[in-house]
């Protein structure tokens, strides 16, 4: 549907705007200048100026507290707009006042501007709500006086002292703004009586006095650094002067700084020190605004005092971006921005030719009444719209007009528009065409918006000139819709039809899911969700019959939050069909079905008999570990007897045989191959064979005295040569004589065959060893004999 919705954008009438825009800039009514606040002095002629320009003729007006003003004998009005009140009065003989918001109002054909408000108010003088109190105080000390009294203007505040006017051109001598008078290093001469006097445009009024007593000062004696006032909590607005007053006392004189909370630096433009520590900042702005902190120091010690203050800084509205004038083709949209800042925040109000404008209908604000959205415009809206931006520190207003454009020969608006629902999500409009100008009708517009949506939720389609009807697809089952069509031509639009309204058609619900569950062989049991693709449901209804059967048993109905049901007393040797279907109150949707067949389910319970396949795994699995397990060991047992029983029997044979082997009539020779690897052990195994060779030298000594009993005579090892080979290269046992074991390397002897007597092992010299050393005696013949 998207490729078929068109916004009615002006473009596609763009050459319209440009043809029939025929007013000039200075049709526009504005203000060259506005009134402003005042404060006006009883029984005193006051004037309110206020310039209007635009074509002319125009008319200028003034309202007072929203009423307008009539000209009689105590207002006169002149031609350029200014208004004079021949003699201000708080308060006329029948109750009426003079003071209060002044509007000028300026109109001409074109529409009608207000001016911003000024507040007229009345000069006054009240009581001193705060009188000088008497002070004591020592010599080279300080004096501080202060009164204060209310009245418009802000009255200026002078100091007498013995009912001469004090002489601030002394430099010990600070007046401030504020009333305060401060006299600092006192003298015995600055004793006297002091009084406060007030002044403006309503008078002058004097306080009482105060005595100032200068005692004999003390000053060697050591004191504490106090602030005896600090700062004031201030509430300005941008250009005013801020006066933030600290007053420090001690012994020695403390050193008066003034700093930020927020750490940022004061600077120093603008900026000035009255006194001994007095803060001025002169044309104060809202990068003023913060908290103020006093700091009275020791000299030469970090010891301090504090005090603080918030000044808050005001500025009045200004625009940041004023609406601006717009022409629009009668149908479409006009959009005016209004963008305003301040301190604090600015509230916006519109007005219409000087009335407040209410949202409602076709005219929408929204954004915090930023935005001025006006749909649909026709001839009725066409005026001057202004934007009044408000606060507590000031008010000001700028305007704008919408001209809305209208050419002769536009054809009428369309008739007997008619909406038809065709189905859950389409309905069909239909119209006449215009009863005049339809020759130049180049297509229609349809306008499409839910009901209950706002205008600007608006969508619109494309229709040709020669179709006068339109379906619209892709809408909301059960929802109300209202239609509206407008004929253009190549100059412009023609005003909009009656509006129709129509809702769809209600929806059936989709089929739900439906899943079978066999319970037993004659019990099923049928589990279903419903679908959110379609319309709502209700409940469900539950059908089942045999398979080949015409009827079906049912229905049963059941409600939205039942979701499943079992079927019972079904015969287990047929097949069964199942179907459900959601219903609401359009009707029943689209059925789900399901075949069942209880016959598998009834053979598989007789030929498949119950069985704990998870406990005979277990047990089988247990059972033929165990019967592993035993063999494993028996195998191992037998395989270790007989490896001991053949390993003594080896042992015993091999000792006879070296023991009745003939030996020849010259000495044995015994060669050693370089080659050779391996180790010859003489006169037993080495120590280290011992330790490492349970089965050779850990033998039990049983074992030593049956060898000492086969081996008798000299303790010698005979043919060790055989011995080795029949051994494998293994170590040979001779353990006749345990504490001379020991092992020597072959490549550690040298053979020497000396006549037929004997043959004697040498080891070969080497450095730092005796001849004696590793002798070994050889085998002789007469040994053998």
């Amino acid at each position: 549907m998207a490729t078929r919705r068109l916004c009615l954008v002006p473009c596609i009438f763009g050459l319209l705007l440009n043809a029939l825009v025929g007013v000039t800039s200075g049709a526009e009514l504005a203000f060259t200048l506005e009134p402003s606040d005042i404060i006006a002095v009883q029984e005193q002629p006051l004037m309110l100026h206020c310039q209007v320009e635009g074509i002319p003729p125009i008319t200028t007006q003034w309202r007072r507290n929203g009423i307008l003003l009539v000209v009689d004998q105590y207002y006169t009005m002149f031609h350029n707009g200014t208004l004079l009140i021949g003699r201000f009065q708080r308060t006329k003989s029948d109750g009426s006042t003079d003071e209060g918001d002044y509007e000028c109002v300026g109109q001409n054909s074109f529409g009608l501007v207000v001016s911003r408000r000024a507040r007229v108010q009345a000069a006054t003088m009240a009581e001193f709500h705060v009188q000088p109190r008497s002070v004591r105080a020592e010599e080279a000390g300080m004096g501080r006086f202060q009164c204060q009294i209310h009245g418009l203007p802000e009255p200026a505040i002078s100091w007498e002292k013995d009912g001469r006017s004090v002489d601030t051109k002394d430099e010990r001598y600070t007046l401030l703004p504020t009333g305060v008078l401060q006299i600092t290093g006192l003298r015995q001469e600055d004793g006297g009586v002091f009084c406060c006097v007030a002044h403006n445009s309503a008078g002058v009024k004097h306080s009482a006095g105060a005595l100032l007593t200068v005692s004999v000062s003390q000053s060697s004696v050591y004191k504490e650094p106090m602030i005896l006032v600090g700062p004031e909590n201030l509430t300005l607005t941008v250009h005013q002067t801020a006066i933030l007053e600290c007053v420090a006392t001690g012994y020695p004189r403390p050193i008066v700084s003034w700093s930020r909370l927020d750490g940022r630096p004061i600077g120093v433009e603008g900026i000035q020190v009255l006194g001994t520590g007095n803060l001025m900042i002169t044309d104060v702005g809202v990068q003023h605004s913060g908290i103020y902190v006093c700091a009275a120091n020791k000299p030469g010690t970090r010891v301090r005092r504090t005090a603080q203050g918030r000044l808050v800084v005001q500025a009045p509205a200004e625009f940041v971006q004023p609406p601006q004038s717009i022409s629009r083709p009668v149908g479409t949209t006009a959009i005016f921005t209004c963008q305003a800042q301040g301190d604090p925040v600015p509230q916006l109000t519109w007005l219409k030719n000087g009335q407040i404008l209410e949202p409602g209908g076709h005219v929408k604000l929204r954004n915090n009444n930023t935005t001025l959205t006006i749909y649909g415009i026709s001839q009725e809206d066409e005026a001057i719209y202004q934007c009044i931006a408000e606060n507590s520190a000031g008010s000001t207003q700028a305007s704008a007009r919408l001209t809305v454009l209208w050419a002769d020969g536009l054809p009428g608006m369309p008739s007997l528009v008619r909406a038809e629902a065709l189905s859950p999500n389409a309905i069909q409009v239909s119209w006449k065409e215009p009863a005049q100008n339809t020759q130049e009708i180049i297509g229609y517009v349809l306008h499409i918006r839910r009901t209950t949506d706002p205008v600007e939720m608006e969508y619109q389609e494309a229709v040709s000139k020669v179709t006068l009807q339109q379906v619209v697809g892709d809408l909301e089952p059960s929802t109300s819709y209202t239609f509206y069509v407008k004929a253009y031509t190549s100059r412009g639009a023609s005003k909009p039809s009656e509006s129709a309204t129509e809702s769809t058609l209600g929806e059936v619900p989709a089929p739900p899911s439906l899943f079978i569950k066999l319970v037993n062989s004659s019990v099923v049991q049928a589990v279903w969700e419903s679908s959110s693709k379609m319309g709502q449901h209700e409940g469900f209804r539950l059908y089942y019959r045999r398979v080949h059967t015409p009827l079906f048993t049912g229905p049963l109905t059941f409600t939205r939050n039942v979701t499943q049901y079992n079927i019972t007393q079904l015969d287990p040797t047929l097949v069964y069909e199942i179907k459900v279907l959601a219903f609401n109150k359009h009707g029943d949707g689209n059925a789900t079905m399901r075949f069942v067949s209880l016959k598998e389910a009834a053979e598989k319970s007789v030929l498949n008999t119950p069985c704990d396949c998870v406990k005979d795994e277990q047990s089988k699995t247990s059972t033929t570990g165990i019967i592993i397990g035993i063999h494993i060991g028996v195998t191992c047992i037998v395989f270790c007897m007989l490896f001991l029983m053949f390993s003594y029997r080896g042992r015993l044979m091999t000792c006879k045989t070296v023991q009745a082997t003939p030996q020849a009539g010259r000495n044995i020779a015994l060669e050693s191959s370089s080659s050779s690897q391996g180790a010859l052990a003489l006169n037993g195994v080495s120590r280290s064979g011992m330790e490492g060779n349970g089965s050779v030298a850990g033998k039990s000594r049983g074992d030593s005295n049956e060898l000492e009993r086969l081996f008798s005579g000299p303790s010698h090892c005979g043919d060790l040569a055989d011995s080795s080979r029949m051994l494998d290269r293994s170590l040979v046992s001779c353990a006749l004589n345990e504490t001379q074991l020991s092992t020597l390397p072959l490549d550690d002897f040298s053979l020497v065959v000396e006549g037929d007597r004997e043959t004697q092992f040498q080891r070969p010299p080497a450095e730092g060893r005796g001849a004696s050393d590793w002798a070994v005696a050889g085998v002789t013949q007469q040994d053998q004999t």
